[in-house]
């Protein structure tokens, strides 16, 4: 009986009950309402403050992006592994050949995304920080040489007299995009750079142009892009080592490698660091062979891959003859005229020999094949693009 008379009541209180529902409902309905306005007043004010956020990760972003959400002109990546290479790793031998630790590789990476490098903690690894600069360049969507100058990079790299060659060639970095012009201006001068301590480090332009080529340059197209490399990779050798080798030809001018200030003095010598690659200028040959044998062996599988660049002539891949490219040697002064760059490249450097040492001296050979002369050159030193 009691439990009918629980039942009743209840069914009799009913429409109590639904109100009270119905109440609650009201309320979070308002709590909703009133979060919806505050949520479209505050939306606006996140997107304002994400988009004037300079510190966005750039690794496997677009160039122009970067550049454009940054402010600046040369990548961050680029100018911080640049900058700190300058400091301990120009006479390290096998950069941007030996592969880094890949936990050290993975930790710069991240610590690069975001904007934040400690110099002297990777002042001691040089190759860690070439690996991530390759690793920069591989990750872009779309190669600093372009795609849609790559089939004119190829056949460029395929015309046989060698000053049309080295015409073609300066034609096509012409037309490059101003962002893409000035971050490839920048890598080529600091390899040019590095190439004169090729004694040391063991770095020729074939052998920077062998590793780092596959990473400005490479085809936009399906399938295996292993077997599609192996097939182009020699060609674009014969770009990049050309534009090494006359640096200064196909972009004349100094350029300020530490654009923003951020980093220590250019060329700064770290004798305390276990990896340090720049022995003073005053050791000893004894003290001098003692430091080079305490580095980091070479890893032979990429010291056999790069001989075998030049001997696959059987295999469907073209043996590339660079043999006309002149190795790098003096510094000839070019004073420009002040007129902006013609349409009709500038005549192409004359034929040098070889360097013998890491700092370039004059050849009494020079005087045999002329330079030529000043106002031959379509613009001047360090003109703005």
């Amino acid at each position: 009986d009691q439990l009918s008379a629980d039942m009743y009541n209840f069914v009799a209180k009913e429409v109590d009950y639904a109100n009270y529902f119905q109440t609650l409902i009201e309320v979070q309905a308002e709590y909703h309402r009133k979060s919806l306005a505050l949520l479209q007043n505050v939306l606006p004010q996140i997107k304002a403050q994400q988009e004037a956020w300079m510190e966005k990760p750039s690794f496997g972003k677009p160039l122009e992006e970067h550049l454009a959400v940054s402010g600046r002109e040369i990548a961050f990546p680029v100018e911080a592994c640049v900058t700190m290479l300058l400091e301990c790793g120009m006479q390290e031998e096998g950069l941007f050949r030996v592969a880094p630790s890949a936990s050290k590789l993975k930790k710069l990476k991240a610590a690069l995304d975001c904007c934040v490098v400690d110099v002297q903690e990777y002042s001691a690894d040089p190759h860690a920080i070439a690996g991530a600069l390759k690793s920069y360049l591989r990750e872009l969507p779309e190669p600093l040489m372009t795609f849609e100058l790559y089939e004119e990079w190829i056949q460029a790299s395929n015309i046989p007299e060698q000053e049309k060659r080295l015409q073609a060639l300066w034609s096509a970095c012409e037309k490059l995009p101003k962002a893409n012009y000035n971050n490839i201006r920048y890598l080529i001068k600091f390899l040019a750079k590095l190439t004169e301590y090729q004694d040391m480090n063991k770095m020729t332009p074939s052998n920077v142009a062998i590793v780092l080529g596959p990473n400005l340059l490479w085809p936009q197209a399906d399938g295996n892009m292993t077997e599609m490399m192996t097939t182009v990779s020699l060609q674009i050798v014969g770009i990049i080592e050309p534009l090494i080798q006359h640096a200064d030809w196909f972009f004349p001018g100094d350029i300020e490698f530490n654009v923003t200030g951020n980093y220590g003095s250019p060329m700064h010598v770290n004798h305390n660091a276990n990896y340090s690659s720049m022995p003073s200028p005053d050791m000893d040959h004894a003290d001098r062979r003692q430091h080079d044998q305490a580095r980091r062996p070479l890893s032979v599988a990429t010291d056999n891959m790069m001989l075998e660049f030049y001997k696959k002539d059987g295999m469907g891949v073209r043996v590339m003859d660079t043999s006309w490219v002149a190795r790098r040697g003096t510094s000839v002064v070019r004073k420009a005229s002040s007129t902006p760059p013609a349409a009709q490249p500038p005549a192409p450097p004359a034929e040098l020999p070889a360097p013998h040492s890491p700092i370039p001296e004059q050849s009494p050979d020079i005087s045999a094949t002329p330079s030529p002369p000043p106002a031959s050159f379509g613009f001047p030193p360090g003109t703005e693009r």
